[in-house]
């Protein structure tokens, strides 16, 4: 299990990352490393803008925690703020391929072209770019949130990595996976049998101050059910306590699920 704390700033507001517990066609294997990004917007009362208040989590699956995982993930705080996630196909290991170097240099990538004035603050073109700019073989599934400062955020995603948007207790909003079949999610691949940002599923929500946006890879929302995030947050306002808790919740997930002891989301698709 790997955690790391990492605050920078943002405007006159602040933003805490906290990690914890936040694939082509012929590579479709379970992808279970966990990533969670969890941000909650707030009001710079100076600017009255809106900017992320962010906490992250990486917990690598039990049986690759020595490799350190394969999902990736990158934040900025360029405008609103920038979310993004990224997970590596497993399958690839099948071919002596890093399933991790894939979704590591696309993460890096898009983070170098934030503030691109071709990008133009567009997740869609962030996909399109950073997939172009890619250069390691392998494939992810990814997803891209940028926080405009009115408060609209615009969501691009390619695969099951997911994002939730929680107010006053109610989910939202809440991305769609995209799958070709069962554990087998669209994935912008080194290959050419992948998608493309073209494939990518465009949307936006207009966000107020408090709302809670909890963005992560299928490893957290095969394993937490909806209700259990809407209650975890109930609970927990501050963005560090509830980012913990969603990693004890991941992890006792994924333990169980090593040992089928417990119920989870992906186990109840599995048998429909």
């Amino acid at each position: 299990m790997a955690n790391s704390i990492y605050r920078a700033s943002i405007l006159q507001s602040y933003s805490q990352l906290l990690f914890q517990p936040c694939l082509s066609n012929k590579h479709c294997v379970p992808k279970k490393t966990n990533l969670l990004c969890f941000a909650s917007s707030q009001l710079n009362p100076a600017r009255s803008e809106v900017s992320f208040c962010i906490g992250t989590h990486l917990i690598p699956h039990p049986n690759k925690v020595e490799r350190g995982g394969e999902d990736a993930f990158f934040v900025s705080n360029f405008k609103g703020g920038v979310i993004a996630v990224a997970d590596g196909v497993s399958g690839w290991a099948e071919q002596n391929v890093d399933p991790s170097l894939f979704s590591k240099e696309i993460m890096a990538n898009a983070s170098s072209l934030v503030g691109n004035l071709e990008v133009n603050y567009d997740p869609q073109i962030l996909i399109r770019k950073a997939h172009a700019a890619t250069c390691s073989k392998g494939s992810a599934t990814a997803i891209v949130a940028m926080l405009e400062r009115n408060g609209t955020m615009k969501v691009a995603s390619v695969g099951d990595c997911g994002l939730r948007v929680i107010r006053k207790g109610q989910i939202i909003f809440s991305t769609t996976p995209q799958e070709h079949y069962f554990d087998c999610p669209y994935q912008l691949s080194s290959e050419l049998v992948g998608q493309t940002y073209l494939d990518a599923v465009v949307s936006s929500v207009e966000l107020v101050e408090g709302d809670t946006i909890v963005m992560g890879s299928d490893g957290l929302f095969d394993n937490v059910f909806d209700g259990e995030i809407v209650s975890t947050l109930a609970a927990h306002s501050d963005v560090v306590e509830a980012g913990m808790c969603f990693f004890l919740l991941t992890l006792v997930s994924v333990k169980g699920l090593v040992y089928y002891s417990i119920v989870s989301p992906l186990g109840l698709e599995s048998k429909e």
